[in-house]
């Protein structure tokens, strides 16, 4: 079990050790404690994202996953973190078979009986988990991944960390909380929750697999449920080389240009027809069989978007493909982003501008993933915030066309989009997301005017209630109030003053009452001024009422 306490001075050691030592006195003033950091030039702010990179690899498993995820929101950090944390790999060294096997024996005390043999050596070894070949006693081979002993506790542990460094980031850096450092871990804790479990981890393969049953050229491994559990999760064993393995790939005798073409098709199917899309495709998780096929492994990642955003996130590719900003920034819209009226027209001009600069350039020469950071850039600059799975479909895609580039460096963005969409536009697929989205405003407008004399009803309740409530809004709100209490102000003088009045021509009245000379005399000076201010009150109504009141 890892103490949070302990975690805490493990964290401060290693951003000290890179170099981040202010940051870390401010987060927690009255830490002295500090390490040098001798081989971590801190001359440049390249070396200090590396060095950002860096600590998060040394932090372990929980940061490692954090890094990989942030790496998403390119609308809020800076291309050169950005950059920085593409590179880090969620490769460890693998533990002894010895302590894998005690976790076997915990989630799958029969395991002998499934197993005829599983082999020592991993042939993958992540942060969460390892896998290992076996073959069940069918003589099939499978791949058999394991959860690691201990990770589930060392990520809450971390995840409690993360949540105070995010409170007291925003307490202590105020210029942070634009980004939302609580929501950012709020969503990161859900992710690599759903990370540790396996069973998801499966459901999304099958789905995945259902999605991509009709694609020729593209495979998903089966999983074997009877064997799976939340932290075992046993799959089709698949043989094949890693993607950017050209020379491999060609050894089979197949076009790496094929292949390029496959996988970018297979990814935009799944993105813009399916709206389920495998979120993690770096070369490690796409596989090339000797038969042509591209096999997809990992399935923790995966970005969803629901049937109504299908047709917006559609219209955005659209938009980059015919260059129109305007279409790009009625998309955005579309997605419930909020783009600021006063820079509606600076923007669209920013926007036209990053598209252009793409126009006609190889992908070789001008990638997608520049153009897609200036557009990240222009929302960084706006403070335009996205949803979180338009980053992650970017990042996708940007990774997509890398592979599709080291396979092919003829390959191109634009050409390859155009005649995806020319296809798109002309499946049932396209047509049935414009009915269906004509169709969902028809029925919106229907079910508003059903409910209106509900509604109209329930208004008249509450009015007759008397529990009616009603919101004011008024930009001369202010105004009305200094207006009230200058009426007060004058209500209150007048009564003063006929107060002053009354008493004092009782008493002048009253000769036969005897008083002192004192008070005749104040008497009379009050009754004298109390005219006058009658008089300066009537001139001011009068003669200056108009003009107070056109200021």
């Amino acid at each position: 079990m890892v103490t949070k306490f302990r975690r805490y001075w493990q964290i401060a050691d290693v951003l000290f050790k890179y170099g981040f030592g202010i940051a870390v006195q401010r987060l927690f003033p009255g830490v002295i404690r500090f390490r040098l950091c001798r081989t971590c030039p801190v001359d440049s702010a390249a070396n200090e994202y590396r060095r950002m990179r860096m600590a998060l690899e040394e932090l372990g498993p929980t940061y490692v996953k954090f890094g990989q995820i942030i790496s998403t929101r390119q609308d809020m950090l800076p291309p050169g973190l950005i950059e920085e944390l593409r590179y880090l790999q969620d490769n460890t060294n693998p533990l002894p078979f010895e302590t894998i096997r005690g976790v076997l024996q915990e989630v799958c005390p029969q395991y002998e009986e499934y197993f005829s043999e599983i082999e020592e050596i991993p042939i993958a070894s992540a942060s969460i988990s390892q896998v290992h070949r076996a073959r069940l006693k069918d003589g099939t081979w499978v791949a058999v991944k394991i959860q690691r002993p201990g990770i589930e506790d060392i990520i809450e542990t971390d995840i409690l960390i993360l949540e105070s460094l995010a409170r007291r980031a925003e307490r202590n850096f105020p210029e942070w909380r634009v980004y939302n450092p609580r929501g950012i871990i709020r969503d990161f804790a859900a992710q690599i929750r759903k990370e540790l479990d396996f069973i998801r981890d499966g459901k999304n393969a099958d789905l995945l697999r259902a999605h991509m049953r009709d694609i020729d050229g593209v495979k998903v491994p089966k999983i074997y449920w009877e064997y799976s559990s939340r932290r075992l999760l046993v799959m089709e064993f698949i043989e094949g080389v890693r993607i950017d393995n050209i020379e491999a790939i060609r050894a089979f005798g197949l076009n790496p240009r094929k292949i390029a073409e496959t996988g970018f098709f297979a990814y935009m199917k799944q993105i813009f027809e399916d709206g389920f899309f495998h979120g993690d495709p770096h070369p490690g998780n796409l596989l090339v069989t000797q038969d042509g096929e591209i096999a997809f492994l990992d399935f923790g990642i995966i970005g969803i978007i629901r049937p109504e955003r299908r047709f917006w996130f559609t219209q955005l590719l659209n938009s980059m493909v015919l260059q129109d900003a305007g279409m790009m920034m009625k998309s955005l819209e579309g997605l419930s982003v909020k783009i600021p009226e006063a820079s509606r027209e600076a923007l669209r001009d920013e926007i036209y501008i990053a598209l252009t600069e793409a126009e006609g350039i190889s992908i070789g020469q001008f990638s997608f993933a520049k153009m897609a950071g200036s557009f990240t850039a222009i929302l960084r600059e706006y403070r335009i915030h996205v949803p979180g799975n338009l980053m992650l479909m970017l990042k996708v895609i940007i990774m997509v066309l890398d592979v599709g580039l080291a396979l092919d460096p003829g390959f191109r963005f634009k050409d390859e989009a155009e005649q995806y969409m020319a296809r798109f536009k002309k499946r049932d697929s396209f047509i049935e997301q414009i009915k269906s989205r004509a169709g969902g405003s028809l029925l919106e407008t229907m079910d508003g005017l059903l409910d209106m004399p509900r509604n109209i009803n329930q208004m008249l309740k509450q009015l007759g209630t008397g529990i009616i409530k009603i919101d004011i809004v008024d930009t001369d709100i202010r105004r009305l109030q200094v207006s009230l209490d200058r009426t007060s102000n004058k209500v209150l003088i007048g009564l003063v003053v006929s107060s002053m009045v009354i008493g004092s021509s009782f008493i002048l009245m009253k000769s036969d009452l005897q008083l002192p000379d004192l008070v005749y005399y104040l008497a009379l000076f009050s009754y004298i001024v109390a005219i006058a201010i009658g008089f300066y009150a009537i001139y001011r109504v009068l003669v200056t009422g108009e003009d107070e009141e056109n200021r």
